[in-house]
């Protein structure tokens, strides 16, 4: 038996645990740089605030209706999801950390009642963290996606606990479900799907469209039509495997002409990917960099998103080494006189450390390692990224526009929760 524990408005949530004063009342959260409304509280969704709407476009709406705003406060956030899924190790070891506020649990050879099961679930992280959340077990894990929407979307009737344990159940389930809350179900499959008369789950599981969903989707729609029949085809992925590329990607805070600025951001980028590659104890091989123009900055047409890949001469995780490579992709796609709205760095072809093979003519300064371990002692001590390379900007931390933050009080000692008693 599989369990999805899905936090409800997770964002939302996380900001009234140290503000129960917003506890029943609207609660908006923006993305990167005050961009975009990304989660929102029931009360703000019962007022119409659509998802994915930029602020300044409903920033009128909010103040009318006293909707409370915050921007993205992601330490708070991401310490608080590791004590949620810290709580469900204490039920099962086997969970996959499926994002921020979901986790997938395994019960095989657990024998309990998991209705039972499911409420000490959701009554223990609600007791410790007062974040709310819903739980749907099932034989296989999209059919415990689906039992989750159910817990959440009947809240009275199920107390926020479903199980799938018998056909009648599944039957009813998937004939509830529409296509395009099927997980792996996209926009573009919803169209295709639909355009089939395919519009329930039950219907992605009837004999007659089988073929279409292999011709679609190959084998993963055979796995996912297996999956929703109860058949468990999709395990748990593993926690100690490493990860197969390494991505950081971030939007600038304003649109960037000048090369030397937007070098700086690619090399800080390329760096953060060589500490991530350090910490799981991996080399790289190969890197991308990405660079997208302004999209408003022309109106013919033109092509905006660029990148470019190169094989590095020997599997490296130094910052030096991976930091020049990355610049020196970026003046081959840098053009003068453009403005850019974002660069990212990707790390592929990661291998783990002891299997990196050594080259005859050319290879890693061995200072390099020293030097990496000592930066990274240094940093891990103080929390913060001091020691830096010549071409990153010291006296510049490239802060996000946070103008509705709120405060990180497990995270940050100087804001630290304050009671007066």
């Amino acid at each position: 038996m599989y369990a999805l524990v899905d936090c409800n408005n997770f964002y939302a949530s996380c900001e009234r645990v140290f503000q129960p004063k917003l506890n029943g009342k609207p609660i908006v959260i923006l993305s990167n740089n005050d961009g975009c409304i990304i989660s929102r509280s029931d009360e703000a969704k019962a007022l119409g605030i659509p998802m994915g709407a930029p602020e300044f476009k409903v920033r009128q709406e909010l103040k009318e209706k006293n909707i409370h705003v915050f921007s993205s406060n992601y330490p708070l956030y991401g310490d608080l999801s590791h004590r949620v899924m810290k709580i469900l190790e204490g039920f099962t070891p086997h969970i996959e950390v499926y994002s921020i506020d979901e986790a997938f649990m395994n019960f095989d050879g657990i024998n309990v009642d998991f209705h039972d099961y499911g409420i000490q679930i959701k009554s223990r992280i609600q007791k410790w963290l007062s974040i709310p959340v819903c739980v749907g077990f099932a034989e296989s894990k999209a059919l415990s996606k689906v039992a989750n929407k159910i817990a959440r979307k009947f809240p009275e009737q199920t107390k926020g606990v479903h199980v799938i344990d018998t056909e009648e159940k599944r039957i009813k389930a998937l004939k509830w479900t529409k296509i395009e809350d099927v997980w792996g179900i996209g926009f573009r499959l919803k169209k295709k799907m639909k355009a089939k008369n395919i519009n329930t789950a039950y219907d992605f599981t009837l004999p007659q469209h089988e073929s279409y969903i292999k011709l679609v989707m190959g084998v993963t729609g055979l796995r996912l039509k297996m999956e929703l029949e109860g058949k468990p085809m999709i395990k748990l992925d593993d926690p100690s495997e490493d990860k197969k590329s390494i991505a950081i990607t971030r939007m600038f805070k304003t649109k960037l002409t000048d090369f030397d600025e937007i070098k700086e951001r690619v090399s800080t980028f390329a760096t953060v990917c060589a500490e991530k590659l350090r910490q799981q104890k991996s080399c790289c091989n190969s890197l991308i960099v990405l660079l997208i123009k302004d999209k408003h900055q022309k109106n013919d047409g033109g092509r905006t998103y660029f990148n470019q890949m190169e094989t590095l001469p020997f599997a490296t995780n130094s910052n030096l080494t991976i930091s020049n490579a990355a610049v020196a992709i970026l003046k081959k796609l840098h053009e003068q006189g453009e403005r850019y709205s974002k660069a990212g760095v990707i790390v592929t072809g990661i291998i783990p450390e002891s299997q990196k093979q050594f080259h005859l003519f050319e290879d890693e300064n061995p200072k390099h390692i020293k030097l990496m371990q000592v930066m990274d002692s240094y940093h891990k001590k103080i929390g913060e990224r001091k020691i830096r390379l010549g071409n990153q900007d010291l006296q510049h931390t490239w802060k996000m526009k946070q103008e509705f933050l709120s405060k990180r009080s497990t995270t940050d000692f100087t804001e630290i929760l304050e009671i007066q008693c």
